[in-house]
């Protein structure tokens, strides 16, 4: 008789757990796209990326500059001259490959530290969202490669109320 009381009361707990479990989902890319402060944040960005190329740009005129100087000036030197200026040629050349390979990482973290703070503000926004309208759960729909999403349970245009943000 306890083998079969047991497997229904266990059924039974599991259905009232389930029952009383209410899931959401948000798209908070949408969301972040619609912010007014992402052009603020696009801005910085692209402010970094024309420094990074700046900065690329200067390293290139001096490795040309360098190179210039060592053809012009070869004739005359001497072989430990040479070899001294090659080498500084032969260091600038990785410094700036080095720079090339590094510019989009830099980029991306950059970018990602400017977004950080709007995930942040829509994350503590969802938060409270979710405890005001007792959602145990909440999937994001941006990535997580979703077949069916009931529409009456994302959160996404009341969080961009909360936000101010106009949903249209």
């Amino acid at each position: 008789m306890k083998n079969i009381l047991f497997p229904i009361l266990v059924l039974f707990i599991s259905a009232q757990t389930i029952a009383q479990s209410k899931v959401g989902t948000i798209d908070s890319d949408f969301i972040l796209s619609k912010m007014p402060e992402l052009t603020k944040v696009q801005e910085d960005l692209k402010a970094y990326n024309t420094k990074l190329e700046a900065d690329l740009k200067v390293k290139v005129d001096e490795y040309q500059a360098k190179v210039k100087a060592y053809q012009d000036g070869v004739a005359a030197m001497t072989e430990p001259m040479k070899k001294t200026k090659q080498e500084e040629i032969i260091n600038l050349e990785n410094d700036i490959a080095k720079f090339r390979q590094n510019g989009s990482q830099l980029v991306q973290l950059e970018q990602n530290k400017l977004l950080q703070p709007l995930y942040t503000k829509i994350g503590k926004v969802l938060e409270e969202v979710a405890k005001a309208e007792g959602y145990t759960q909440v999937l994001t729909i941006t990535s997580s490669g979703l077949a069916y999403v009931d529409p009456k349970f994302d959160l996404t245009k009341t969080v961009m109320t909360k936000l101010g943000i106009p949903v249209q």
